[in-house]
């Protein structure tokens, strides 16, 4: 099983790592995925990934606070009010289509949201 989780992190990882350069693909929930499945797999990879310059400190907010910060809470409203006005104007698709779409984006900003933005104090 150590094998199959390990292969997922990377797999997560690599996804999070080209959510960096595309926008509207997360990079944060994929990091995430990523290092527990690490936690299952190997801490030398956890260790790394907890503690990377760039994806450590969002990993930390969230494992110590369940904290995700503002700019990145803004940046995914607009990613999925963009992709939505996207599919609307340009897509031609069904409405049940838009509906379920809309409504998977309205709980995932509902969750953002949710969350705090700082550390408590």
């Amino acid at each position: 099983m150590k094998p199959i989780l390990f292969l997922l992190g990377w797999v997560f990882f690599g996804l999070g790592a080209v959510g960096v350069l595309l926008p509207g693909l997360p990079t944060t929930p994929f990091m995430i995925l990523a290092l527990w499945a690490f936690s299952r797999s190997s801490k030398r990879f956890h260790d790394w990934l907890y503690s990377h310059p760039f994806f450590g400190p969002p990993l930390q907010s969230w494992d110590r606070h369940r904290v995700i910060s503002r700019p990145v809470k803004v940046f995914a409203i607009l990613a999925m009010l963009s992709a939505l006005a996207y599919m609307i104007f340009v897509a031609g698709l069904p409405l049940w289509v838009y509906a379920l779409c809309a409504s998977v984006m309205a709980y995932g900003a509902f969750f953002i949201l949710g969350k705090p933005s700082e550390p408590p104090a």
